[in-house]
Order: structure tokens, then sequence, then C-alpha cells
């Protein structure tokens, strides 16, 4: 038996036969000179190829079982395929330096693969390799290159090998897969988010995967704890399969606490709310029992080819989102909620967070965590500001809106947006629109001066809602996409938790309300911390909502406070 430990990326149990993936040949890429007369023939060669994928793409989203991930991932996959400014940097290098079609595809590919990857934000280094996988098989229809066919894994197979393309795994949800155990990944890349919506565990990290099994063999996957188990003997297997039984007891079990409210042993009810990146997540959050939404982050309504690759005209690139588009996602949001409360957080632009427009600026910063982000980026382009203000206000009347600012620092900076929001408000009213005068703008306590200074910033606000995130990043001085110094985030650390507890005490002495919108408050053990801390409003994915609710119902208010003391003091 040879035990392997990697890092868990879908958390479950799979037990299977070992399908080691050939590792894919190195493509040779031709490079040369061709004719101006060539020029019409090769771009055609590509709009060929192109349209032969896009159909394959269309042929999958036309079966009746498809489920919503594979359709996201999909469609996405044919928005790369047709996106008008990749394909006019393309037309514009090709047609100058008059290279074959292969080479000044596979060129501007690895180009903006390289940008993505660079870009020091693991969501975006993650669709470096989507775009990868989209034009590499176009570039294996010009090549005439035929690759590995992913139909050829058995069902009930663990699949391991370096690296796995996002459009194979989309195949895996009509496939009976046991595991995925690969050297590359992360649990934010598609593979794992495909893998996680299908219920087949994932470990990734395993140095040199593709070499340590041999097809056929007995392996053992534990999603859960990053584990893989090669030739497990007979009481390995015997508790794999336990386990395994367990945990399909366990999300049943799950099921029954999706509609019912929030409260430990003792009857303290806490609220749980739902964090989503886009509109549509705002059902899945109500399907997942959410009280409401605790974070939309709207940037990703905002993020440009770098992230998503898929703009719908070139003018899409030149401008931020208008002031319509904007309204119509925040109106959606609100109404799928009904009356339930939406917290909508204001443009948290630059940092980690690449937003393009011509009314953002491209600034070039050594620490851009510390540079021009946020509510920084908000107040140096009030038009931006003002936009999304106006939306927000607009769409207040379909249901029941709080507007949050991020990554405050000063008093002043809540003082000014709170000046433009009035303006706002006057402006919509001398152009007798609708809206709510009275929505709630609060802050978010995503740094240590927040934090320490919660008292002087609790009269301007509505509401704190704790990011722990960029707070433990910042109280320890951690960079938390760096992988030499990511093992010094540490969420209880006894500074971060001490800063929370402040936070907690300021909140309560001025009688406002306070939530935790960080990763702390979807993950069990921490979750348990914070309720201990006095804590009662938590928002996580919506998937933990059920998680949470079924963990705080085993505990009284008084162990809770038992746990979390042996934690702060």
């Amino acid at each position: 038996m040879n035990v392997i430990l990697g890092i868990s990326a879908a958390e479950g149990i799979g037990i299977g036969k070992a399908f080691v993936l050939p590792d894919e040949q190195e493509r040779k890429i031709p490079k040369r000179k061709i004719s101006a007369q060539e020029v019409n023939l090769e771009w055609q060669r590509l709009t060929d190829a192109c349209s032969q994928v896009q159909k394959e793409f269309s042929d999958f989203l036309s079966t009746k079982d498809i489920t919503k991930d594979q359709r996201e991932v999909l469609e996405t996959y044919q928005l790369m395929l047709s996106d008008p400014v990749f394909m006019k940097e393309l037309q514009d290098f090709f047609s100058k330096k008059l290279l074959n079609i292969e080479y000044s595809l596979d060129f501007k590919v690895r180009e903006y693969a390289d940008m993505l990857r660079n870009s020091h934000n693991g969501y975006l280094a993650e669709r470096a390799q989507d775009i990868e996988d989209v034009f590499n098989r176009v570039l294996d229809i010009l090549l005439d290159y035929h690759p590995f066919d992913i139909w050829l894994v058995p069902d009930g197979a663990v699949i391991i090998g370096r690296s796995m393309k996002t459009s194979d795994t989309v195949i895996l949800g009509k496939r009976k897969i046991a595991g995925l155990a690969l050297t590359e990944g992360s649990s934010a890349c598609h593979v794992a988010i495909l893998a996680k919506s299908y219920g087949i565990p994932v470990v990734v990290g395993i140095e040199d995967a593709a070499n340590l099994a041999q097809n056929g063999e007995t392996i053992v996957v534990d999603g859960n704890i990053g584990e893989l188990i090669i030739h497990p003997d007979a009481a390995t297997l015997t508790s794999a399969n336990a386990k395994i039984v367990s945990e399909q007891k366990y999300r049943v079990n799950l099921q029954k606490f999706k509609d019912v409210p929030a409260k430990t042993e003792d009857g303290t009810v806490f609220k749980l709310y739902a964090n989503i990146g886009t509109p549509e997540e705002a059902q899945i959050a109500l399907d997942n029992g959410a009280d409401g939404i605790g974070l939309f982050r709207t940037e990703f309504l905002f993020m440009n080819s770098a992230q998503k690759f898929s703009k719908q005209s070139s003018s899409s690139y030149t401008n931020s989102m208008s002031e319509d588009a904007q309204f119509e996602a925040y109106k959606r949001v609100l109404q799928i909620m009904g009356d339930k409360p939406v917290t909508i957080r204001t443009l948290d632009a630059g940092g980690d967070k690449i937003v393009e427009g011509s009314d953002l600026p491209a600034v070039s910063e050594k620490n851009p965590l510390m540079g021009l982000r946020a509510i920084r980026m908000s107040l140096y382009c009030p038009s931006v500001f003002r936009t999304q203000l106006r939306a927000l206000y607009r769409a207040s009347v379909y249901g029941n809106l709080r507007i949050m600012l991020p990554l405050i620092t000063d008093v002043s900076q809540v003082e000014t947006a709170l000046g433009i929001a009035k303006g706002i408000r006057i402006s919509l009213k001398e152009d007798n629109i609708p809206f709510d005068p009275d929505v709630p703008i609060g802050i978010m306590v995503e740094t240590a001066a927040a934090a320490i200074c919660a008292d002087c910033l609790a009269p301007y606000s509505k509401f704190f809602s704790l990011g722990t995130n960029d707070l433990t990043q910042y109280v320890l001085g951690v960079d938390r996409e760096n992988q030499a110094v990511n093992p010094l985030y540490n969420e209880f650390s006894l500074a971060v938790l001490r800063m929370i507890k402040n936070t907690i005490l300021n909140a309560e002495k001025f009688n406002i309300p306070l939530s935790v919108c960080g990763e702390m408050a979807g993950n069990k053990e921490s979750a348990v911390v914070l309720a201990g801390m006095g804590v009662r409003n938590l928002s996580m994915i919506p998937k933990q909502i059920p998680v949470i609710k079924e963990m705080l119902s085993h505990f009284s208010i008084k162990e809770l406070e038992n746990l979390s003391n042996r934690s702060v003091f």
C-alpha cells in the first residue's frame, strides 16, 4: 500500500481502477513566412477550424441532460472562440508578420495565457488554462493532430495524470468517474469546480502523478484530506467504503436543514446569508435556504476579456458597464430574493481583480494589494462610482437593498461616499425616478485600520461586514496568493481574532448589525469560533449554508463561547 499526500480540491471519497492519462505529445508548431496572396486562404482555414470546434460545443449543448455547470463552461468557451477583441489582435499580428496561421494563433494564445498567469490572481491564472484548452482544439484541427480521446476512460475509473482539460472534464458529467488525482490544478480551477458539481472527489498537487500507478490498479481518492492511496489493503478499503456510505447519509440528512431557521441546540437563531458573484447565483442561494445575500461581488459584472475572455462587442472593452446594464443585474437579484435583504458591494476593482475600461485607470503598481483598489478606485473615478450608485438606487424599489463600501480605512472615505450618494438621491428625485431613499449604507471591515478604529467608523455606518480574507492578509502582512508564504496565512492567528473581537464589541456598543462574509463564515471550525465571539450573521457560498445550519444545531451558545474563548484569549 502506497499513501501519497496532495491537496484537496473537491471533497468526497472515491474507489476505482486507475486510468493513467497519457502524456500529451508536444505539438510542433511550424513557423514559416507566407505571401500576401496566402493571407485570405490561411485565415479561412482558421475560421473553418473555429467553426468546427464551435459545432462540437453546440452539439453537446443541445443534449437533453446537460447540467448548468456544463452549459456555463461550454457557453464561455464558445464566446472565447468568437471574441472580437482577441480575433482582431490575432488578425493584426497575422497580417503584419505574415507568419503561418498555426504559429500566429499559438503565439497570441500563449501571450494572453502568460498575461493571466502573471496577474497574481488565482482565478485569472486558472482561466489561462481554459484559453489554451479551447484554442488547442483549433490547433489540433489546423495541424491534423489527433490527441487522446476522453471517451476511452471506462466508468468507475480513478483518472490519474499531470493535468486535465476543462472541456474533457465537462464530458465526465456523463460518466461514472470515481475520482481525479492530478499534479496540476487547484480548488478554484474549472476542473475542480465541475468535478464538485458531479460529486467527483479531486486531489491535486500529486507530484509526478502519471508515473505513480499502472492502469487497472485499485486506487482510493480521499478529497476530504487530500490523500491518494495506491494498492489499499483490505482494512483501508473497508474503511473507505464505510466513509462513502456515511457521506451519502450525511448529504441526505443535510436536505432537511435547507428550509429551516439556523439555530443552536438551545434555540439561539442565526442568519445565514450567501456570497454571490452573478445574478444567477441568487436562485442557488435561495435553493440552499439562504436568509438573504450577504455579499454580491459586483466586480464580476465588470470583468473584461482578461477574466472572461468574452466580450460581445468592442464597446464593452472601452467602457465599464452601463447604468442600465447594472440596473438590470441588481434588479434581477433583488426580485429573486423578494423581501430578503440583499447586500451589494460597490466595485472592488484593482489589486488582484483586473477590471479594464477607458473610465478606469490602468495603473502599474509594485504592490497592487496596497494600491489603488476598492473604495480608493471608486473615489478616484467618481463617474464610475456615481453610475453604479444610480443603478443601485434605481433597483432599490424592487427589493430589500443594502449598499456596502469595500476596503474602508478612514472616516473621510465614508463621508465622501455618503456625500456622493446624497447627490445621487437628489438627482434621481429631480428626474422623477423612483428609488428607496432609506437604503442602508455600511462598510466592510477588512483592514487593521478599520478594525482598530471601528468605534470611529460606527457612527457613519449602518452596518459592518467583516471581510476576513483581506483582514487576515493585511493584519499578518501575508499575500495569500504567494505560495512561498502561504503557510503563514492563518485566520486563527490571535492577532486576527482580536481584531475581529474589537469590531464585534464596537458594533454592539453602537447598536449596528454585524456579519462576517469571509471564508471563515462558511468553514465549520472557524464558524464555531465566530459564533462563540458573538457573531449571529454569517455569509458564505450557498452550498455551505445547510452545512453550517447542521453544525450549529449540535451546540449550545455556552458551548460555542467556551470553544471560542480558548482561541481568542
